[in-house]
């Protein structure tokens, strides 16, 4: 039973035509973004300004609020313009870790092929971002400095960030699925509720981290103009 464990949601194969394959991780992504849709379209149908706020808006403000604290504290710039990338991404990380307690759920994250496309698009939104604040020519010339010797270094090291978060996510979510696989096919009624408890506690933890890691990426390619800006101003 272990030995035929899958590692991957890739490998649950629920429709093929031709070299079309609906597995696991697709099915389960389209889930989790409908999930989201859906929430998202409950809780902001009927929000209000005055008054006591419902129990669901009160829950969003709370979510909105923290990610747009952990932003202005991590980057020290108004957190508006990246609520939006940096909050879809931990909702999307943190709500597909914790779905994973449903018996018949496989993470979407616990594929590589989609912790590599969250990867990419952080990969992206850094220059975009970076050019946003900065202008194209501030933020390219970043990649030469202190020496155009260091360019290859420079985009080296844009590569290799890139895949550090995408093999980050993927191996904790996991070896965390296959840690709780075995031990609750050895003991199934002892582990699965500390188990369950546990996978809700590190999936958020790694959805937070990812977050976090990707906003300082963002806030590192920012900054610098503003930094000079203020010594400009200094002297």
């Amino acid at each position: 039973m272990i030995l035929g464990m899958e590692i991957s949601p890739d490998q649950r194969i629920f429709w093929e035509w031709g070299f079309f394959k609906l597995n696991a991780t697709i099915l389960y992504t389209w889930i989790v973004m409908a999930v989201m849709v859906i929430f998202s379209w409950l809780v902001t149908r009927r929000l209000v300004t005055t008054g006591v706020p419902s129990r669901k808006q009160s829950f969003l403000e709370v979510i909105v609020t923290g990610i747009r604290n952990q932003i202005r504290e991590i980057s020290g710039h108004d957190p508006d313009p990246y609520v939006p990338f940096i909050g879809t991404l931990f909702l999307f990380i943190a709500l597909s870790n914790v779905l994973s307690v449903v018996p018949v759920f496989k993470a979407p994250t616990g594929s590589l092929s989609t912790t590599a496309a969250l990867a990419v698009c952080v990969f992206l939104a850094v220059p975009i971002f970076g050019i946003w604040k900065r202008g194209a020519k501030a933020y390219f010339m970043n990649y030469i400095k202190p020496s155009p010797f260091m360019l290859p270094f420079n985009i080296m090291g844009e590569f290799s960030r890139t895949l550090a978060l995408a093999v980050r996510l993927f191996g904790n979510v996991m070896s965390g699925g296959m840690i709780a696989g075995i031990l609750i096919s050895i003991t199934p009624f002892i582990f699965p509720t500390i188990m369950d408890a546990l996978g809700l506690l590190t999936g958020l933890i790694q959805a937070y981290i990812f977050a976090v890691l990707a906003m300082v990426y963002i806030a590192s390619a920012t900054r610098v103009q503003e930094d000079t800006a203020k010594k400009k101003e200094a002297k």
